[in-house]
């Protein structure tokens, strides 16, 4: 465990380095984040239907939305890409280290970092000035809290299937660009899930997305019971061993017959 833990560390300590990136990512975040909340505001503004959350409950989670946007899994890891184009991933396979494991630490560490150095800066500014509201209560924070390392469990998952498929498509644009879909929709990132219709609730609750952004703002929020954190966590672990499980037999098949390109 000693070695998983030094590649967290010295990863996440190469990602902190990043900082001129991490404040031109927060810039683009804050812009967009507007554009978002003007959207929500004029549609509260034209409706006067009930709706399943308040504006300021969507101002709030488009915040958090915005905050936490590099822990979402819908980009694949640059470095392994060029690894696998170029032939040096022959190197990750002869490293005293279970590979599966190696990669998904490197894959934590890339999501936390990064994220860590733009939510903190984002959430001063969007609580001071853009209507980011605290959490309901301490038990609420709690289980956003709980929910929120669910979600980076889960998002490490599928990030390192998508990972381990390029060693079949070599470049994984095409599944990448489906998995931004996929998790920007069915997650909540783009329209939080209750606003979907009833008939897709059922669909929407069993499948793994929603626990990468649904679950932990509305927690946050008190839209969700914090007394719930037990099951919700529980189906974020689930999905997240058996992601491990499907992405441990594929690379196992992966690594059995491969091809190197490059030099």
């Amino acid at each position: 465990m000693k070695a998983y833990a030094a590649v967290i560390g010295a990863r996440f300590r190469m990602m902190l380095q990043y900082r001129a990136a991490a404040l031109a990512g927060l810039g683009t975040q804050v812009f967009w984040g507007l554009i978002r909340m003007m959207f929500f505001t004029a549609f509260y503004n034209s409706t006067t239907a009930p709706q399943p959350m308040s504006l300021t409950d969507v101002i709030t989670y488009i915040w958090l939305g915005q905050a936490l946007l590099g822990m979402l899994p819908w980009i694949i890891d640059r470095e392994m890409r060029e690894m696998i184009r170029s032939g040096a991933v022959a190197y990750e396979l002869v490293r005293p280290l279970d590979l599966y494991a190696f990669w998904f630490c490197r894959d934590l560490a890339r999501r936390t970092a990064p994220t860590l150095l733009r939510a903190v800066p984002m959430f001063v500014i969007a609580g001071l000035f853009l209507g980011l509201q605290p959490p309901a209560s301490w038990a609420s924070a709690g289980a956003w809290a709980l929910a929120t390392l669910g979600a980076l469990l889960l998002g490490a998952s599928i990030a390192n299937l998508l990972n381990i498929s390029m060693l079949w498509t070599v470049s994984g644009q095409g599944i990448s660009t489906l998995m931004v879909a996929a998790v920007a929709i069915f997650s909540g990132m783009y329209v939080p899930l209750p606003f979907f219709p009833d008939w897709a609730q059922t669909v929407l609750n069993i499948m793994p997305f929603r626990g990468l952004v649904d679950v932990p703002f509305r927690l946050y929020m008190g839209h969700i019971s914090p007394s719930e954190i037990v099951s919700l966590f529980a189906h974020q672990l689930a999905w997240t061993l058996g992601l491990i499980v499907l992405g441990r037999l594929l690379l196992a098949r992966g690594t059995r017959r491969l091809v190197f390109q490059g030099g």
